[in-house]
């Protein structure tokens, strides 16, 4: 079947998706552009019709710079201790020929100058007692603190716990459905000229999550799971201090099987 140019432009859009590590644009993001993405985020499939999401638009700035300010100072701990780095370890690739191989995870590919010597080694005790006598955690934390600050719209996401309840299947399906509309969003933005990145360190640490719904003022109802930054993107992509690449994706005969986990699917 030959595909039509509607159909082939939604499909060229979903490959073509990508994660913003750098600066937004100023610009607000308009009302019309926040409802479109929650219509999208809303058409997502969910057990039963249940629609167990919730969302917050954020846009006021001082809450923005209050979250900013907790983003940084966790970016920051997290790699002062090292917890960052051991926890992903297995994720870091530091060489074309290793990231064409695994065909997953992230390529290490732009560092200061100081580190670029000792890329293999930035993740060693070694790597990380020369990161802190360069003052790195700071410099990162203060990178992430900067980047969420200048994003014009956060989007806090969270679950209804009348249908989010961990350890039973109903909890299985609430973090289903809200992936969903969460990868609607994902694809969506692109197509209005935006961008869209996870925050992910306040939730690495719990008092700094717990702050974070605080701010929110998350009522006992609702589960607080995830939280992200968006905007209009720039012509020039300026790049972080310490920015990888992870446009690599799994071969068909690494990740999907023909009829039984025996047998791994060829390409066609």
């Amino acid at each position: 079947m030959t595909l039509d140019s509607q159909a082939r432009a939604l499909l060229d859009g979903m490959l073509a998706r990508r994660t913003t590590n750098g600066p937004f644009l100023a610009q607000r993001v308009s009302r019309e552009h926040q409802h479109l993405l929650m219509r999208v985020a809303q058409a997502a499939p969910s057990h039963f019709n249940s629609q167990p999401w919730r969302f917050v638009l954020i846009e006021e700035g001082a809450t923005i710079e209050r979250i900013a300010q907790l983003s940084g100072e966790s970016m920051t701990e997290l790699i002062e201790a090292g917890v960052f780095f051991e926890r992903y370890r297995r994720y870091f690739r530091f060489s074309h020929s290793e990231m064409d191989e695994r065909r997953d995870g992230i390529h290490i590919d732009h560092l200061p100058g100081p580190l670029r010597p000792f890329t293999r080694q930035i993740f060693s005790d070694a790597g990380l007692k020369l990161m802190r006598q360069l003052g790195v955690p700071r410099k990162l934390g203060e990178d992430n603190r900067k980047l969420v600050a200048g994003s014009p719209l956060l989007l806090a996401a969270l679950l209804d716990r009348g249908e989010y309840r961990p350890g039973e299947l109903s909890g299985f399906y609430s973090v289903f459905g809200l992936g969903a509309a969460i990868e609607n969003i994902w694809n969506a933005v692109g197509a209005l000229g935006m961008g869209i990145q996870f925050v992910s360190t306040p939730m690495e640490i719990p008092r700094q999550w717990a702050a974070v719904q605080a701010l929110l003022q998350v009522p006992p109802e609702l589960e607080l799971m995830a939280l992200y930054r968006l905007g209009y993107l720039p012509t020039e992509q300026a790049r972080p201090s310490i920015d990888w690449s992870s446009r690599h994706r799994k071969r068909l005969n690494q990740f999907v099987f023909r009829e039984t986990c025996a047998a791994p699917e060829q390409e066609g």
